[in-house]
């Protein structure tokens, strides 16, 4: 008898392509340039501009305004550098051959190098992320991160080494990668130069936060909007999707199929691209100081924040947006002496509150800004108060602001309530000059009325604006008015105030003269 054997049942085929492709990947993480650049792209970060962010006063606006485009110019060297050498490794090692004949297909050896790439990137990218924002969480006073920004300058990341990988891919050699490095730095840099204006296609570059100096009111007072990020992402996802996409397109790289995924990927990619610069492209300033973009703007966001004021304990309380609760015992020290000498007095504030500041386009990239109505209104009547750490310009100390809120802002008050400005009468400018001498807190000479508060503005309300939107005007020394003002201010305190009580009425009206003034 025969043995016979029966033919074996066939093993079940296992799909291990996605096992393959996660060993690859391992493979190239554990091998790839960017692991040793991680610390020289977070050295430049922190030195470049993880401490210029810290420095600045613990707002989430402001902080995450500077922490996108500071990061994104940091990190597009290192990263981009990093990116063009794992590009070019295989022409340099002369191991293109060799790794042809292997089963994976040139496209996806490709995608997985870069993908090592950008994984390392993002790490430490979202290290320092982590760092800054952990920091400010534990000194902000109030309000919550701001993402847009971090998420903008993490989706650069990508698009970065896909541009670095395909100059490496297509031009290899040793200079390749350090030509990039500086590009990139320079092509970045100088993006924002294009701008001009609101409407301007060059502000989908990912260094573009908001308008040029605005300050830090976005997101404090109103939500933060984040059409303008919307635009930056998409255009940034489609840049890389078309480059990843024409690394696979030429002849040899690929199966047909493949060939037609990556044209596929490619016009996408550049579909998504150019949309995104034509949305950018008619974006406009808004009252608020962010880019609003139509096709992408939520007009449901445009009403303003709510919370509760941090209000102080001088004669006429001084109300701040709990956002600048750091700011408030500098301000009320510098206003209390003023303050004293008017609460109660028919017309004075019964509160000081902080207010948003409007913006406006001017021409070119200048930007206008100050209060949207009168710096005194309502019955009681409030005094709005526009901080000068909340105006356009560098970032400034709680003692600068002090100096400034003394110098400008109070003089404002009081004229407020004495009607002095341009036009007033010299008997006006006698009470206003004699209550602050008796504050001691006579200003220095001021600038003219009508001068701008920075020179990238155009005229507006002013920060220290009195009822007529001007500077008060004061007594010049030497003058009749100022001999008044001295003598006005050498009667005791009582006196002073009995005579303003039954007189500030007519002395707002004008009808008060020099020799009427005790």
């Amino acid at each position: 008898m025969t043995a016979t054997k029966a033919p074996a049942r066939p093993a079940p085929v296992t799909n291990r392509t996605g096992l393959a492709a996660a060993r690859l990947l391992r493979l190239e993480l554990r091998h790839n340039a960017m692991l040793w650049m991680m610390p020289v792209a977070v050295a430049l970060f922190w030195v470049a501009a993880g401490r210029k962010i810290m420095a600045t006063p613990p707002l989430w606006s402001l902080r995450a305004a500077g922490l996108q485009p500071d990061a994104v110019l940091a990190f597009a060297s290192p990263v981009a550098g990093a990116a063009a050498w794992m590009g070019s490794r295989e022409s340099r090692r002369r191991t293109t051959d060799l790794v042809n004949i292997t089963a994976r297909p040139w496209p996806a050896r490709l995608l997985a190098t870069w993908a090592a790439t950008t994984c390392w990137a993002l790490v430490a990218y979202l290290a320092c992320v982590g760092v800054v924002y952990g920091v400010t969480a534990q000194q902000a006073t109030w309000g919550g991160p701001l993402w847009w920004p971090a998420v903008v300058a993490g989706a650069s990341l990508p698009a970065v080494t896909a541009l670095g990988f395909a100059a490496g891919t297509l031009l290899p050699s040793r200079f390749t990668a350090p030509l990039v490095t500086l590009a990139a730095f320079f092509a970045l840099g100088l993006s924002t130069q294009l701008i001009s204006g609101s409407q301007s296609y060059w502000q989908i570059s990912p260094v573009v936060a908001a308008p040029w100096d605005i300050g830090p009111g976005a997101g404090t007072f109103y939500p933060y909007q984040p059409d303008l990020p919307i635009a930056q992402v998409m255009f940034l996802a489609g840049l890389t999707a078309a480059v990843l996409g024409a690394l696979a397109l030429p002849t040899g790289a690929g199966a047909r199929s493949l060939r037609r995924s990556a044209m596929a990927v490619t016009a996408a990619g550049l579909l998504a691209a150019g949309t995104a610069v034509a949305l950018a492209g008619t974006g406009r300033l808004d009252s608020h100081g962010m880019i609003a973009i139509p096709a992408l703007h939520d007009a449901a966001s445009d009403g303003p924040l709510r919370y509760t004021p941090v209000c102080g304990h001088t004669a006429i309380p001084v109300c701040l947006n709990p956002a600048y609760a750091s700011y408030l015992p500098a301000t009320e020290a510098a206003l209390a002496p003023m303050l004293d000498q008017i609460a109660g007095l028919p017309g004075a504030p019964a509160r000081i509150n902080q207010a948003a500041v409007t913006y406006r386009q001017g021409p070119g990239n200048s930007v206008g800004f100050g209060l949207a109505g009168l710096p005194v209104s309502g019955t009681p009547p409030v005094f709005h108060l526009l901080l000068p750490a909340e105006l356009p310009g560098p970032a400034i100390t709680a003692t600068e602001q002090a100096s400034q809120v003394r110098s400008i802002i109070g003089p404002s008050i009081i004229a407020s309530v004495t009607g002095d400005g341009p036009g007033a009468s010299q008997a006006q400018h006698a009470v206003t000059t004699a209550l602050l001498m008796a504050a001691r807190a006579v200003p220095p000479d001021l600038p003219p009325p009508g001068t701008p508060a920075a020179s990238n503005s155009v005229p507006g309300p002013l920060l220290g604006a009195g009822a007529d939107g001007e500077r008060y005007v004061g007594a010049a020394p030497g003058s009749p008015a100022y001999a008044a003002a001295q003598r006005f201010a050498a009667l005791p305190a009582a006196a002073r105030r009995g005579w303003l009580v039954q007189h500030l009425a007519a002395l707002r009206a004008g009808r008060i003269g020099l020799g009427q003034l005790p």
